[in-house]
């Protein structure tokens, strides 16, 4: 994955090395993404082998041996899908709910880091970031509306019903037998959802639609009505037919008739699972659906492929979210849960506020700090690492609340900016590379600054440890 981000810490470097085994296209062929293309150029090759073998006498031994090879590969593909799901849940979960709240917002607030703001490569890092981000806000959605007593789903609710809602958070200590059984039952198809429901826009139709017969139109623009309407239809044809064909259930490995069958009636109701998610998400009202199509939204906004991407507005994603909600398209109750969960800032969002030092005469200063925590108690009032002391930038601040009145992506707190001196405004500018010259034209405070140069210290990515005093 292309980055700045030259050294890091290990785990950051298991991020991007998560992410690049994810989505990205690599010569060796080695992601979830590379596998999949690979399956889908060769689709037609094969049915026309297996029609001729089929076809030719005397040839059955060669197409058991050629349909052997097919499983084998559809099973290696599997086996690394299912490594992948087990990677994010290891880095995002804990059996203790805080731990996992707090591992689930390093691993979010990881990848909104790596992930440029400005610049020709947003939308190409975005599209490999995008499906590990929304696996991650798909798991702490389930946790939510499990909580909350708002999972009505004939398959998932067979997996609760020994842990009442008011003992979710126990679920580990209670019954590891069952928290283990619905983690690799549940939570393991969920993220296997997420990650390949939009794969079939990288099968060779789609690619048409996206890079013209000449291959080299942007496939990040806009497209007119039709196109839309045909990628979304080739998408979700493509993407099931992955599913089913080129990903499959896992086989049993030995030697038991009994474990073969219970493994098999597992295997195959988990598979249905994922197919009905990925059904169900195009049109999902209320139905289980929303567990793909709202963090789907969400991180369609807060990672952008899109050209008119503008960092400033991504608090405005629950707008966009509770409109569809308004619309039909999707649930209002699963929308306010993920609203609970993250507030209006995301995980890594760069926060400028106003600071007033209490043992200085009440002075104030303007100062930055990143999002690092979910579940802020109020929306509008971020969870946040301080990264900057009287201007000078630190690795090593406290976390703090920051209230609606000092932070300045407020309009009342901005304006609060416009009796500050012209040479304390360019002093607070200047920390800013990416908008420096553009704010200093407006005359205004920003009402948010760009991590992203920040992060790419090996030192500033320790915003989730143990914060200073």
């Amino acid at each position: 994955m292309p980055s700045k981000v030259l050294h890091q810490t290990h785990f950051t470097r298991q991020v991007i090395s998560l992410l690049d085994r994810t989505f990205d296209r690599n010569p060796i062929k080695y992601s979830v993404l590379d596998r999949a293309v690979s399956y889908y150029q060769e689709c037609h090759a094969v049915n026309d082998k297996v029609s001729q073998l089929k076809n030719i006498a005397g040839s059955q031994k060669e197409l058991e041996l050629f349909e052997q090879q097919l499983r084998s590969d559809r099973l290696k593909r599997h086996t690394h899908l299912l490594d992948i799901c087990l990677e994010v849940i290891d880095l995002a979960e804990s059996e203790d709910i805080n731990e996992c709240n707090r591992r689930s917002a390093h691993l979010l607030g990881t990848i909104a880091l790596l992930s440029p703001t400005e610049g020709s490569s947003v939308a190409a890092i975005n599209e490999i970031n995008k499906p590990i981000y929304k696996a991650v806000l798909c798991l702490r959605l389930l946790d939510r509306l499990c909580i909350d007593n708002n999972i009505e789903d004939p398959y998932i609710s067979p997996f609760l019903e020994n842990i009442p809602p008011a003992r979710y958070r126990e679920f580990a200590s209670l019954d590891p037998q069952g928290y283990s059984r619905f983690i690799h039952q549940v939570k393991v198809p969920l993220v296997m959802a997420a990650i390949i429901q939009d794969i079939g826009h990288f099968h060779p139709d789609a690619r048409l639609i996206l890079l013209g017969k000449s291959g080299v139109l942007d496939p990040y623009r806009s497209l007119d009505k039709d196109d839309r309407k045909k990628l979304l239809q080739i998408n979700y044809r493509e993407t099931l037919n992955y599913l089913v064909n080129g990903i499959g259930r896992a086989d049993y490995i030995g030697s038991s008739k009994e474990e073969n069958d219970k493994f098999n009636r597992r295997a195959d109701a988990k598979l249905v699972f994922i197919k009905r998610l990925l059904k169900s998400s195009i049109n999902p009202k209320l139905g289980s659906g929303n567990l793909l199509k709202v963090p789907q939204i969400y991180t369609s906004i807060i990672l952008s492929t899109k050209k008119y991407y503008d960092y400033k507005l991504l608090p405005k994603v629950f707008q966009l979210l509770n409109r569809n909600a308004d619309a039909g398209r999707c649930s209002q109750i699963v929308v306010d849960a993920l609203y609970k969960i993250t507030g209006i800032f995301p995980q890594g969002y760069g926060i400028t506020y106003l600071c007033v030092d209490k043992k200085v005469n009440q002075k104030e200063s303007n100062e930055y700090a990143i999002v690092n925590q979910l579940y802020p108690i109020d929306p509008h009032q971020p969870l946040c690492r301080i990264v900057t002391r009287k201007l000078v930038f630190i690795s090593f601040g406290q976390n703090i609340v920051i209230n609606k009145s000092k932070n300045f992506y407020f309009t009342e707190t901005a304006k609060r900016s416009i009796s500050i001196s012209k040479d304390r405004l360019n002093e607070t500018l200047g920390l800013l590379a990416s908008n420096y010259q553009e704010r200093q034209r407006e005359g205004l405070l920003p009402q948010c600054w760009y991590p992203y140069e920040f992060f790419t210290n090996k030192s500033n990515q320790k915003l989730w440890n143990k914060s200073s005093k």
